[in-house]
């Protein structure tokens, strides 16, 4: 069994949860076995001439060959490198299990459907999700003074150690990956989606494919009665097409349409990524990146104004 733990990799207590469960499934599997992104790419030491792509590279290769991949998902801004190697495992067969201890529910409505993820395509992906959302058992007696924080401390580790525990028996039971499905034709629409984040819609985007004479499919999951439902119809969509245009704008890729870039890259859609105004990252010995670096790479051209879209649509 090979298994992949997607995570967030920025903050020292998001690697280490990370590697506390790395360390639980090796146990039990076989180190070899298990890839801890970070870790196993040795990104600080890393040394190459495009470290962004490399680590790209490294990431994409292990993602083509996995029995299983276990994310981990906390609170309402999802990390969108981990949903598009989410969406690039589920567009490829393999089972995913979603890890999280947010003690939120979200719905797209105040009284709509309730869900574990603010965007409904990342519920519909996962063969399973272990959410843990509270704390562990309260000590006998109130704890007083700075003896109280030590108490909370430990009910939050308990938790940790119940969601871990529980993922990896989880994670143990499911089943071996599907056949990836053959590569379908791909007709001419053009999947167009709309960054949450931005003022502007989606006429932006889908009026330049209109008048290029293609035709534009549009996300259904914010508007279905069944979400859920919704959002599968969308990765359907997405896969099918001949080409994915995203608008990508906001402090990070909307969890949703990072979730199909994976899934198109794996499906060998062409993608656009529209990003107007750009926020870039640096890290040590790596290239400025002017997005996540798993969303950057996997897409094929970077729009940043209309001519640009045009230009692409072209191509």
């Amino acid at each position: 069994m090979s298994l992949y733990i997607a995570h967030r990799l920025f903050a020292a207590h998001d690697r280490a949860f990370a590697a506390a469960l790395a360390e639980r499934l090796a146990s039990k599997v076989g180190a070899e076995r298990v890839f801890l992104p970070f870790c196993d790419t040795d990104e600080e030491s890393l040394t190459a001439e495009v470290k962004g792509r490399r680590l790209f590279e490294l990431d994409r290769e292990r993602l083509g060959r996995l029995d299983a991949m276990v994310a981990l998902l906390h609170g309402p801004s999802l990390d969108d490198g981990v949903c598009m190697e989410i969406g690039y495992a589920a567009a490829s067969g393999v089972p995913v299990l979603l890890l999280t201890t947010d003690f939120q529910t979200y719905s797209l409505t105040e009284d709509g459907v309730l869900l574990d993820f603010p965007d409904p395509l990342i519920q519909a992906v996962a063969d399973r999700v272990v959410r843990v959302p509270r704390l562990g058992p309260p000590l006998l007696s109130d704890q007083q003074g700075a003896a109280r924080y030590a108490a909370f401390r430990s009910r939050n580790l308990s938790q940790i150690n119940t969601a871990l525990d529980t993922a990896v028996d989880a994670l143990l039971e499911m089943s071996a990956p599907e056949p990836r499905p053959a590569v379908r034709d791909k007709g001419g629409d053009v999947y167009v989606e709309a960054s949450p984040y931005a003022a502007w819609g989606h006429d932006h985007l889908t009026s330049p494919c209109l008048d290029a004479g293609l035709g534009v499919v549009l996300p259904r999951r914010f508007a279905a009665d069944d979400p859920v439902a919704g959002a599968l119809d969308d990765l359907t969509a997405v896969c099918d097409a001949s080409r994915f245009l995203a608008d990508v704008s906001g402090p990070e890729t909307p969890p949703g349409t990072a979730v199909l870039i994976g899934a198109a890259l794996a499906s060998g859609v062409r993608i656009g990524a529209f990003h107007p105004r750009p926020t870039y990252t640096h890290a040590s010995g790596r290239e400025p990146n002017w997005r996540n670096l798993m969303i950057q790479y996997a897409v094929h051209s970077h729009l940043d104004n209309a001519e640009a879209v045009r230009a692409w649509l072209a191509m």
